[in-house]
Formats: C-alpha cells, structure tokens, sequence
C-alpha cells in the first residue's frame, strides 16, 4: 500500500500464506483483518477496494491485515472453492489477532463471503465485520450480526444487488447502498472510504473524516 508496508510470511493450512499489514501512526484501537476477492478472477490483497478498506481501518487506528489466498503471490497451496480459503483466513486471524484488542473483519466480493464465514467459526467473536460488495449471487454466504456494515453499488453488474438484498431482508440487516456506483466502485474510492469511517462509529462518536 506504501513504503511502510510490512510484507511476511506466516504459516497456513496449505503452506505459507503471504501477509501484508499496515500501522496506526496514533494509538493503535484494534486488529482487522481484510479478504481480497475471487483469486480466479485476478483477486489480491494489492486489489484497490481492499487497500482502501485497509486505508479506511487503518486511519481509524487499527492494525490493517491484509493476505494473500491460497495459490496467490507467495501464498502456497490451490484453489479450494472457498472452503480452504475460509481455512487460510482463520489461520490469519490466529497469527495476527491480538487477545487484548477487537478484531475487526472485513473483506470484498468473494472476500466478503469469507469474512461472513470466518467470523462464523470464531471462538473468540469479532467486534464487528464490514463487507463491501459481498457475493451474495455467487457464494452461500452466511448470517452475519445485526450491526455489520454493508456496502453495496447500486450498478453493480458482477454481484447484482438485488441478490444481496434476499440475503439481509431476512436478517433485517441494513445495507448501504451507493447511487450509481458498480463492483470496483471505479472513480468512488473516497467516497467508500469516507461511507466506511462514518459508518463504522457509532452515533455520537467523534472521529476524522478527512
């Protein structure tokens, strides 16, 4: 994401998974762990909504976490059809999380129905997911808690949002949704940051927008 990224390798359930995390320069507030989208369909952890997700959490004090799936960059091991990178996910959290910290989760498109799923299989629970764009029509995604943040493009023509309306109106899980905005929320990066920070606060909460 920039000169100060920290890029290692940490051990997975396929082999080494390749990591990227960056620093809060204030205190740091929590852990949050970001999934990139589908890997068969050119998805890393360089991709650009998943680096403003790190930018967004990483300006509201969070250590960012970022990973590359299996089979991706470094990150040994295949493709598994979701299940093992919901594996190589947990492994992340495992290495990454800090015990006295919230965790966050977050992730987009395919990312998305792996953090649903990942948070799901969590012992010790998340403070709070946000999925941008999540795969609803193309993956079984999962319930996700009542206070997770949802963002979706109105013109999304990968994962139409039609699709992830059916799965939250049963939870009665709100979404946001953004007015003319596709998948990749292409020239409305900003913006998704900007929606994420003020989203994410709970109402009366002070925090820096800009």
């Amino acid at each position: 994401m920039n000169s100060q990224t920290e890029k290692r390798l940490i051990a997975g359930p396929a082999g080494a998974i390749e990591i990227a995390i960056d620093q809060p320069a204030a205190e740091l507030r929590g852990v949050a762990v970001l999934c990139h989208p589908n890997p068969t369909q050119g998805g890393t952890l360089d991709n650009k909504v998943v680096q403003t997700l790190a930018r967004a959490f990483v300006q509201m004090g969070y250590r960012a976490v970022r990973f590359n799936f299996r089979g991706i960059g470094k990150s040994e091991g295949q493709w598994d059809e979701g299940r093992g990178e919901v594996d190589d996910a947990l492994a992340v959290i495992a290495s990454e999380r800090d015990a006295a910290l919230p965790l966050a989760l977050g992730g987009f498109s395919f990312g998305g129905y792996v953090a649903s799923h990942a948070a799901q299989r969590l012992e010790q629970k998340a403070e709070r997911l946000c999925l941008v764009g999540p795969a609803a029509s193309r993956f079984d995604m999962t319930t996700v808690p009542a206070d997770s943040l949802v963002i979706h493009g109105e013109t999304d023509d990968v994962v139409p949002l039609s699709s992830v309306l059916d799965w939250a109106r049963p939870q009665a899980l709100p979404v946001t949704v953004v007015p003319g905005v596709g998948h990749f929320f292409h020239g409305q990066l900003p913006l998704l940051k900007h929606i994420i920070l003020r989203g994410w606060h709970a109402p009366g909460t002070l925090v820096s927008l800009s």
